[in-house]
């Protein structure tokens, strides 16, 4: 579990202050739309503060932290299960937060970090670890939501490889493809072998290795063309 804590401070949307056009009206204010919904209780429209928000999104931890967001002096326990972003300028446009209900299992999105990749005997052959997934779903209760799963890839030979059921789980953390009945055990990360990049021997003759009538030849019908 992550020490780290994350506080937003929010106010209500009021019914005039939502819709496509009191959106944009927000967001020229400097505010960001967002809506905090399940548990026992009605959705909530809310606006945060632009760059509060930007400052919390500089932490991956943000994504997959259990949440404080007070509004109008009332707390809610939630997590972030979506963002909109502009998609040219980047900046949040949207956020949707889930109540957190005590004793209820969330599904949730964490990171991947893959660690040793530096002494894995596979790098040190010149092979290339590619990473195929960043962050993975995974089953829990709010209370042993990981910040982030790790990976260790120190001992990687070249063709190796990790799937899901490789990961080393938390006490009480499920991972969601596995948990399925159609369960598929896919890849997360294999060392390949080094590329080798082939040289075509033709289109780099030397001069030296044209027989000389060759050359002879050609100089002459450069001469004649001049």
């Amino acid at each position: 579990m992550s020490t780290n804590h994350f506080e937003l401070y929010t106010v209500n949307r009021s019914a005039d202050q939502q819709g496509k056009g009191a959106s944009r009206r927000l967001r020229k204010q400097n505010l960001v739309p967002a809506i905090i919904y399940g548990g026992n209780a009605e959705p909530k429209a809310i606006s945060i503060k632009l760059n509060e928000l930007v400052k919390a999104l500089e932490f991956e931890a943000f994504f997959s932290h259990i949440l404080t967001i007070t509004v109008d002096g009332e707390a809610h326990q939630v997590v972030i299960k979506d963002l909109q972003r502009h998609p040219a300028k980047g900046f949040p446009m949207h956020a949707d937060f889930q109540r957190i209900v005590k004793g209820q299992k969330i599904n949730m999105n964490v990171p991947v970090h893959y660690t040793g990749r530096e002494d894995a005997p596979g790098t040190e052959k010149g092979g290339v670890l590619s990473t195929l997934v960043s962050d993975i779903e995974i089953v829990c209760l709010p209370s042993l939501l990981p910040e982030y799963l790790e990976v260790d890839v120190s001992g990687m030979e070249i063709g190796d490889l990790f799937r899901l059921s490789d990961i080393n789980l938390p006490e009480g953390v499920i991972i969601f493809d596995l948990d399925m009945e159609d369960a598929h055990d896919r890849t997360i990360v294999n060392m390949q072998p080094p590329t080798v990049e082939e040289v075509d021997e033709d289109a780099d003759t030397d001069a030296d290795e044209v027989p000389a009538t060759e050359q002879s030849d050609k100089a002459d019908a450069d001469k004649d063309g001049e």
